[in-house]
């Protein structure tokens, strides 16, 4: 199966963009020397559908993308869209826009010619050429800016033109390797939005490739974690941060505090409190992961718990606690509770009556002579791997 676009705009479908389609990954394997990049990936992204492929760097996620892309060869395992087998397409006949980190604009191209390039490479003529880049232009809010050249365009906007470009032959598929990584925050925050508001509005097939776990989870309908090659869960935002299926997972999305506790079969006895188990029984000493919001913390003069250090967030502070254990935990609280605990002070913790994870017994690390809020983190709390 080949994917020749048409050669004019009138056959390419209506206005609004081709339909997208359904990619399906099957046991994709992939190595660089003594690297295995990917190790039997298997993925289905619906059609219609914004995935985005997370995970720290190294563990396959831009790989899968130039596969897809045909930039990169499987040594094993099939790339199927819309059950067609195209792994050994060429790049230039997959039906598939690519936007890069790096923009990869003509810098000797006007933004208008930068986005027409596609059309023009497959024989639309001048005028529809023009007119279908100024339609993108427009999609993109950038009509003000047809004639200038990438020196003279922002990052952001050259950003936009880069995906304008990557839309302009009508893709079924649209690849992004992490195409906001490059921007500012203010930025990078309104280009997300407007590269979720073109993708519903076009209807188009996206994987999302990117290291941060707030860009994943604002952006697509499902967040596939990925470590070593292979897929730890895919899932919506929602139930991958509530229901995380490994403790890979559940401590590279969101923030997860280790608190040793001992097992017995179906529970767990974890700061004072026994409770059900989330998942499999276990027995003897393992960790229970928790979530900053899920452990209540109460001021108490005797009480066997402390405060190490405190990170303003706004409506809610991060608490860094030292519990009876000797497990460090990070608790969210309302920072106008946070006020009236001062670095020091003596506090009781608890935890609700619900299921908790728990995974095998990790030894700590060697302790660092830096105090605990000064540890470097991501946007959303979680040390970054890399």
């Amino acid at each position: 199966m080949t994917f020749d676009q048409p050669k004019t705009l009138a056959e390419a479908g209506p206005q609004t963009g081709a339909a997208g389609a359904t990619i399906e990954f099957r046991g994709l394997q992939r190595s660089f020397g003594n690297v295995r990049a990917l190790a039997g990936l298997d993925l289905t992204v619906g059609r219609g559908e914004l995935v985005a492929l997370l995970g720290p760097s190294g563990c396959g996620k831009t790989t899968a993308l130039r596969v897809v892309a045909g930039f990169e060869h499987p040594d094993a395992g099939e790339v199927l869209v819309d059950g067609e087998d195209i792994t050994r397409v060429p790049a230039h006949r997959r039906d598939a826009g690519m936007v890069f980190q790096s923009y990869s604009l003509f810098p000797h191209l006007s933004a208008l010619d930068n986005v027409a390039f596609g059309l023009r490479m497959r024989g639309v003529g001048r005028a529809e050429r023009r007119a279908r880049a100024g339609e993108l232009l427009d999609l993109v809010g950038l009509p003000d800016r047809a004639d200038r050249y990438p020196h003279q365009l922002s990052g952001g906007q050259q950003q936009r033109i880069a995906l304008a470009r990557a839309l302009a032959l009508r893709p079924r598929v649209l690849l992004l390797d992490e195409p906001l990584s490059a921007l500012d925050a203010r930025v990078r925050l309104t280009l997300r939005d407007e590269i979720r508001r073109l993708q519903q509005e076009l209807g188009i097939t996206t994987l999302f490739v990117t290291h941060d776990q707030e860009e994943a989870l604002s952006l697509a309908d499902r967040v596939a974690v990925m470590n070593a090659g292979r897929l730890e869960q895919c899932a919506p935002p929602a139930e991958l941060y509530a229901r995380p299926a490994t403790a890979f997972v559940a401590e590279f999305v969101g923030v997860m505090s280790r608190v040793p506790a001992h097992a017995d079969g179906a529970v767990v006895r974890v700061l004072g409190r026994t409770l059900p188990i989330d998942g499999d029984p276990a027995h003897g000493d393992v960790d229970v992961l928790l979530r900053p919001e899920s452990i209540e913390v109460v001021a108490a003069a005797d009480g066997s718990a402390q405060v190490l250090g405190a990170a303003f967030l706004g409506a809610v502070t991060r608490l860094s606690v030292r519990s009876a254990a000797g497990a460090t935990v990070k608790i969210d609280i309302p920072s106008h509770v946070a006020a009236t605990l001062p670095l020091g002070s003596r506090v009781e913790l608890a935890l609700p009556e619900r299921p908790v994870l728990v995974a095998p017994r990790k030894e700590p690390a060697r302790s660092s002579s830096r105090p605990p809020h000064e540890e470097g983190t991501t946007t959303m709390g979680v040390p970054r791997s890399g």
